[in-house]
């Protein structure tokens, strides 16, 4: 077991007991047990009672303030309210607010934002299902966002992320410099950065004008989604914030950017996209510059999350491949 490993394992533990402590935080059915969910950016543990079901999620120490999740929450309950985007509720603790506090046990350190959601039931799609359908549902879930996040502004100044040239490639990068991802050599590096000068010029080329540049879901990909039946649910905002519509595409195609099915998907998705709102053949042809914004961002993320199980399998091969995507995006543009 390497460092990092035992690293998240002692993590794990520590949580987990804080978990068990806090859950009288919320109004639950008495006998509540708990058990891990997912290891992302956060942790979530599955909570149940009988029939009773529910979702926690421990919040990544320094990464949102309190009053930032508070605008997640209220930005993506807005969205089920107001425009028709099914997004799982939010259960209030038993002092009435959203957002809970705890501590790890014997730490030191400032206590751990939570969250508790209602259980949302339905399968999270796999990158071989037939997934055309979905996509052109999600094309029309995002044209409702944007449309919604247009006309929808909180109580206070927005303290959420960026995801723009600057959180990506800038010398304080949000998830860390893709240089410093695994198995980034000197050929794959020589590659990207020349990825990195084009997506720099055709994004200051494409501006944040209102139209193109808003609040965004950001993380708008497979495991964000629970299909169960016709009913599609958009879960985890943890990521919303400022940055291009497009972006939100870019995210879909998270981690599978070279399958075959891509062109298939983004032609599905861009055609639910216009059922609901215009998007025009300019936008259409500027995908794939945040198809290669969000891959840079991925190595990064990868690089510096790699004690995770997720972006531990994807790092012995991630670098290449997104250098092969780089070389062929960098391609097509000298031909056009």
């Amino acid at each position: 077991m390497t460092t990092a490993e035992m690293a998240l394992e002692e993590e794990l533990r520590l949580v987990g007991q804080m978990v068990e402590g806090a859950l009288p935080l919320w109004p639950l059915p008495p006998g509540a047990k708990t058990s891990l969910l997912n290891i992302a950016e956060n942790l979530t543990w599955l909570v149940e009672a009988g029939d009773f079901r529910s979702v926690l999620r421990v919040h990544r120490p320094g990464y949102h303030t309190r009053t930032g999740i508070g605008q997640e929450l209220a930005w993506s309950q807005a969205l089920a309210r107001d425009a028709g985007i099914d997004t799982p509720a939010v259960i209030a603790g038993v002092n009435g607010a959203l957002v809970q506090e705890a501590r790890l046990p014997g730490s030191l350190e400032s206590g751990r934002y939570m969250v508790m959601f209602d259980f949302a039931p339905g399968r999270q799609p796999g990158p071989d299902d037939d997934l055309v359908a979905p996509f052109r549902s999600l094309g029309a879930i995002a044209a409702r966002t944007h449309i919604h996040a247009r006309g929808w502004h909180p109580t206070e100044p927005l303290e959420r992320l960026v995801w723009d040239a600057a959180a990506v490639f800038g010398p304080e990068p949000t998830w860390g410099d893709w240089r410093d991802g695994p198995n980034v050599t000197p050929g794959i590096r020589a590659v990207l950065e020349e990825v990195e000068q084009m997506v720099h010029r055709r994004l200051a080329a494409w501006g944040k004008g209102q139209a193109r540049y808003g609040l965004i879901h950001g993380d708008m990909r497979l495991t964000n989604l629970l299909i169960d039946g016709t009913r599609t649910v958009l879960i985890d905002f943890d990521d919303s914030g400022m940055g291009w519509y497009l972006y939100d595409f870019a995210a879909a195609v998270s981690f599978m950017e070279d399958h075959p099915q891509v062109p298939a998907l983004r032609a599905a998705w861009v055609e639910g996209y216009r059922s609901v709102a215009p998007l025009s053949p300019e936008e259409e042809q500027e995908i794939d510059t945040f198809v290669m914004l969000r891959r840079l961002a991925l190595l990064a993320w990868i690089g510096s999350h790699i004690e995770a199980p997720e972006p531990r399998a994807m790092a012995p091969h991630f670098a290449a491949g997104t250098a092969r995507l780089g070389q062929a995006w960098l391609d097509r543009l000298a031909s056009e």
